[in-house]
């Protein structure tokens, strides 16, 4: 039986204690509606309902590790097996033995929908595999049309510029790709135990799922790794889904990348099209998204060296390495291992052993390159143009440069068994992967493994030196994935034909001491980061990064493919007027401290002047004898001084607290700060040559400060920018008493010992003195610089600076991680719990 997961623990709202059980097999007829509720089927709760074991992984990936096939008798019944070459069932050796492991996934095969409920319990009970029914015409939109001639070629780096070129965005094909989703999303429902279960989801069929399993469980334990490129985000912002599809990818606690590269345009494409910065911490690179830290791990996958030692210890394997080697006695053996698609560069490897052939005439008749080809993983024209050019590129060349009992191209069509690939790989000189993008490439690895040969093999090869060192040459694009990482290898560029050639020509040529250095570096790499290797590490990252998930509350906001999950300290909660209204009313000595942008003024309005709904419900407090209200900005104080001008009674803190007045008919005090500003001298024209050097960015001059604010540049650039100007200002200015420090898209220099949080000092400290301390304290603010006011009201309470039976009240705006414990939601629920204590003001006073 499947077992039972756990309904909404960690909902936050009350809701019914009804769950709900998502049927075994999926039927599904057409297509779902991206805003379909996916709870919508209730069934009731089983007393028969399996254990789970605890910390199991459930791998879920777009096709099962099995192969399936009918059986030869009358009844013609499902058979299945495991399929070794299979990624995702190679990487169960990283894992602990402890583990339990899930598979889910598509069968590959058409199963009569009569027949599904009986191969499902019998994979589960048998493979521990849950299949996902997706009906052939579904298939075909999801995967023949979204994933593999949309969204693949566009990771790829393939725009649809033409209609004769790829193919262009199409709803139906989206919509397809979320209802596949969905049916994964319910088979892993069907089986989670979101409590214990750690969820690792593969490639880029999948990239939404993770939002339809954070919506249902809010910590579920989430990790995604994508096996193709990331494309830089020029190319990834044409995607009409962007936003979608990077919100799913952030609603995960790990994303694994190949590469830095890849990585590196995530994180651009989250900066750039959702505002997110991302940080070092300690050696991993983490995003903050919505109080929760998304962690990005980069590391190249690996290869089975078990199974490949295997294969090659087989007699078998020996004697296929004896019959090729004399089938190429005497010739030099370059080897091409490629799928048949477009984007591995068969014809212009083909062209460039042409150029080779026809710069070096001693090469004809003593050099053979080998290209198997793989079958193709789709289907389509532009297949049928890749293998058409394949051949007569090969044709042209055999044409020229042929002659009896020599063919300089051979080209081995699919499918070649992986023994029959190790045999290619143990008597080839050099192998060639050509590719102009590809997400990793494991053919030079195991080629690597294969020429460090067995005993067996060696013999085969009529090596009589066994313990000799090994040699191989690998040439490499340096547009795929494995590149990096192979530090001895050639790299070129494969548009380049005429360098292609010429590493050819170097790799044949090379000097056999220098192969073997080369080899011993590439096995060395290979030998200790196999698959086992990359996914352990995953595997414990994943860990760590789901350690924190029990110690926040958590809950969703946003609709369909914008959900999302808040997750926020214990003790961090909305503020609720009621309970604010009562401690109000109840104290006799108030201090109301207020931040101005983003606070009590939207962040996006042009005209930053306070509405007569602000100025009224201002004004109503400060009528209150028992209240203090003090507006804390960083703004200027001429502006301040002419937007209050209204409010007799209304404290102002300027420029962060370097200006203060408790009315406005009191005189402006300085902070006591020193007035020397001496320093602008030598600040401004340095921010002046960043602002002419940055397009977008602009100067801020206040009396005590300079702001530089680059949030209308480039995003990258103007953050490199603000680096280099915050370095370049600390190191001008470190004699000067000031203070250089970066904000939200700004790089601001202010007199030290200026903050918002020596305002608050103050002014409690002032009421003291005067006999009447603050026994109820509300500060409310949105950025960085009013946490230095909530930093400073918690040490107040705790240096018992403050009664004993005060009230405080520090809340932000915006539900973010935060030294506040309260939040409003925005600037219009502030005005709206400002309007009740003004209402709780005046109903007293009657």
């Amino acid at each position: 039986m499947l077992s039972r997961s756990c309904f909404n623990l960690l909902n936050l709202d009350d809701y019914s204690s009804d769950r709900t059980r998502i049927p075994r097999v999926i039927s599904v007829p057409g297509i779902i509606s991206d805003f379909e509720d996916v709870n919508n089927v209730e069934i009731p709760e089983s007393d028969t309902v399996s254990s789970v074991s605890l910390e199991r992984r459930i791998v879920v990936a777009n096709q099962l590790p099995l192969k399936a096939y009918r059986d030869s008798s009358e009844s013609k019944k499902w058979c299945f097996d495991w399929d070794s070459d299979a990624l995702v069932l190679q990487l169960k050796d990283g894992f602990s033995p402890d583990n339990d492991v899930v598979y889910v996934g598509c069968l590959g095969v058409d199963v009569d929908p009569l027949d599904q409920e009986e191969v499902a319990q019998f994979l589960l009970d048998k493979f521990k595999c849950v299949p996902t029914f997706l009906n052939s015409d579904l298939i075909n939109k999801f995967y023949h049309g979204f994933c593999k001639h949309y969204l693949w070629p566009l990771f790829h780096y393939m725009l649809p510029l033409t209609l004769n070129h790829g193919v262009r965005f199409d709803k139906d094909t989206w919509q397809a790709y979320v209802s596949a989703n969905k049916v994964f999303a319910d088979r892993i429902m069907e089986v989670i135990n979101p409590d214990e279960d750690y969820v690792w989801i593969h490639d880029y069929h999948l990239m939404i799922l993770p939002t339809f399993l954070r919506k249902r469980h809010h910590r579920v334990k989430l990790g995604f790794f994508l096996h193709s490129p990331f494309p830089s985000s020029e190319i990834y912002r044409t995607l009409p889904v962007r936003e979608e599809i990077l919100r799913a990818l952030l609603n995960c606690d790990l994303i694994g990348f190949h590469t830095f590269d890849y990585a590196r345009h995530f994180l651009s494409c989250c900066s750039r099209m959702l505002g997110l910065d991302y940080q070092s911490k300690r050696g991993y690179i983490g995003l903050d998204y919505y109080g929760r830290t998304v962690t990005i791990k980069i590391l190249p996958v690996g290869i089975h060296m078990r199974q490949i030692r295997s294969i090659m210890s087989l007699p078998d394997t020996a004697e296929k390495v004896k019959e090729l080697r004399g089938k190429y006695e005497g010739k030099t053996v370059l080897l091409g291992v490629d799928d048949l698609d477009m984007f591995k560069g068969v014809g212009l490897k083909f062209m460039a052993f042409g150029l080779l052939l026809d710069e070096n005439p001693d090469f004809r008749g003593n050099v053979v390159l080998v290209q198997i080809l793989n079958a193709p993983r789709s289907r389509g024209s532009d297949i049928q143009e890749v293998r058409d050019e394949i051949s007569r590129v090969a044709s042209e060349i055999n044409q020229k440069y042929g002659r009896k009992g020599y063919q300089p191209i051979v080209c081995v069509n699919g499918p070649v068994s992986f023994q029959d690939k190790v045999a290619y790989f143990a008597i080839s000189e050099c192998v060639v992967v050509n590719a102009v993008r590809d997400g990793m490439n494991l053919v030079p690895y195991k080629y690597t493994v294969s020429r460090q040969g067995s005993p067996d093999l060696d013999k085969a090869l009529g090596l009589e030196d066994c313990s000799k060192p090994k040699k191989s040459v690998i040439i490499v694009s340096e547009f795929i994935g494995c590149s990096p990482s192979l530090s001895g290898a050639i790299r070129v560029n494969p548009w380049d034909i005429n360098s292609v050639a010429d590493a050819m020509v170097l790799g044949i040529m090379m000097k056999d001491c220098e192969k073997e250095l080369r080899h011993e570096k590439h096995y060395k790499y290979v030998a200790s980061h196999d698959v086992a290797y990359w996914a352990r590490s995953f595997d414990q990252d994943l860990e760590r990064a789901c350690s924190e998930h029990y110690r926040k509350r958590c809950w969703g906001i946003g609709f369909g493919l914008n959900s999302r999950v808040v997750a926020l300290g214990p003790n961090f909660r909305k503020l609720s007027l009621e309970h604010i209204v009562s401690a109000y009313n109840n104290m006799n000595s108030r201090l109301i401290l207020l931040d101005y942008d983003g606070t009590m003024m939207p962040q996006d309005r042009v005209d930053k002047s306070p509405s007569p709904e602000v100025i009224s419900v201002l004004n109503s407090l400060c009528n209150d004898a028992k209240n203090i209200v003090f507006i804390v900005s960083g703004r200027g104080r001429d502006s301040l001084g002419k937007w209050f001008s209204q409010c007799e009674n209304l404290g102002l803190s300027a420029e962060h607290g370097y200006f203060s007045r408790w009315m406005k008919n009191s005189e402006w005090e300085s902070c006591g700060i020193s007035a020397d500003l001496s320093w602008k001298n030598i600040a401004l024209p340095v921010m002046e040559h960043y602002t002419e050097a940055t397009d977008g960015s602009s100067i801020e001059q206040k009396e005590s400060a300079l702001v530089w604010h680059h949030q209308e540049a480039d995003p990258d650039f103007g953050l490199w920018q603000a680096k280099e100007l915050l370095d370049h200002l600390e190191s001008v200015l470190a004699n000067d008493p000031v203070l250089v420090k970066s904000g939200q898209q700004i790089v601001e220099v202010k007199p030290q010992g200026v903050s918002k949080g020596v305002v608050v000092k103050n002014l409690m400290e002032t009421m003291r003195n005067r006999g009447k301390p603050a026994d109820f304290v509300l500060c409310i603010g949105d950025d960085r610089s009013d946490e230095d006011m909530f930093e400073a009201i918690a040490a107040s309470v705790g240096s018992r600076s403050l009664p004993d039976a005060a009230e405080v009240f520090a809340c932000t705006v915006g539900q973010k991680p935060s030294m506040a414990k309260y939040y409003l939601d925005d600037t219009f629920q502030v005005i709206k719990m400002l309007q009740g204590l003004s209402a709780a003001s005046s109903s007293k006073s009657v």
